[in-house]
């Protein structure tokens, strides 16, 4: 028996669908009506940047989307740790990425450090904020100081290393504000919830007309940030592209206009 014609038009549909397909696969294009997507987690104060960096990225690889997703460091590895589907994962500190390494969560032959940064006090902007160095933080008008929690925002172990340095953790324990990420810590400064604030010289610039830098914050070893290949990750071809992407040259330029140094 004959079949009828529009069974035969669409059996001969579906066979070229698949032939299609196959060449795509073959060719190392995406496949028509899908999105290769790379899921980047990454450190709160790399937001500005990375999305910056991450369409110029996207140009330079037809048919790729990234998607990020930003947060504290120690947040993220919790994450990644509890399965989260994520390819490329990019710590504000060494100290996060040791824990990563440690627990065979990253691929460690792809860790690298890419940029570095500063740790800052700032103070909200205009004429009512008066703190202008570290030790003005024993001042009685000074009441709330805001820094990231120390267990998992970096940059709130950055501001207890410093704060030790200069003999007044202890002593300012009654006035801390902790923030669940920089930005907040940032953003507490900026609507004048606190007197001063510990962020990241390049979160002062973001907010350079809203918040005041008042000194820099002296730390041990320099502030490095690790990038590196979850080892679980559902894109690891395009995961290892963008961890060896930020350091190529044209990254390092959109990383140094949002106040990132180079390691």
């Amino acid at each position: 028996m004959t079949a009828p014609f529009g069974s035969v038009r669409a059996g001969a549909f579906a066979r070229i669908v698949a032939a299609l397909i196959g060449v795509f696969a073959l060719i190392g294009l995406p496949r028509p009506g899908w999105c290769d997507e790379l899921v980047v987690s990454a450190a709160v104060s790399l937001s500005n940047a990375f999305k910056e960096l991450g369409k110029d990225f996207e140009g330079g690889h037809a048919g790729v989307k990234v998607l990020f997703n930003f947060g504290a460091s120690g947040q993220l590895l919790q994450q990644i740790a509890s399965g989260a589907p994520v390819d490329v994962f990019a710590s504000a500190d060494q100290e996060t990425m040791d824990r990563a390494e440690a627990q065979r969560l990253i691929e460690a032959a792809t860790r690298t450090n890419f940029v570095r940064n500063r740790l800052v006090l700032v103070a909200p902007g205009g004429a009512a904020s008066t703190v202008s160095s570290l030790d003005e933080l024993k001042g009685q008008e000074v009441t709330r100081i805001a820094i990231g929690k120390p267990d998992s925002v970096p940059a709130g172990r950055y501001a207890q290393e410093a704060l030790e340095l200069a003999g007044l953790w202890e002593k300012l324990k009654p006035k801390y504000v902790y923030g669940q990420n920089v930005r907040q810590v940032l953003d507490y400064v900026e609507r004048g919830e606190v007197d001063a604030g510990f962020v990241y010289a390049t979160d002062a610039a973001v907010a350079a007309d809203r918040v005041r830098v008042v000194a820099e914050a002296p730390v041990r070893r320099p502030i490095l940030y690790p990038v590196a290949v979850v080892a679980k990750g559902p894109n690891p071809t395009r995961g290892r592209e963008f961890a060896a992407f930020v350091s190529t040259e044209v990254a390092q330029k959109i990383l140094s206009r949002y106040g990132f140094a180079r390691p």
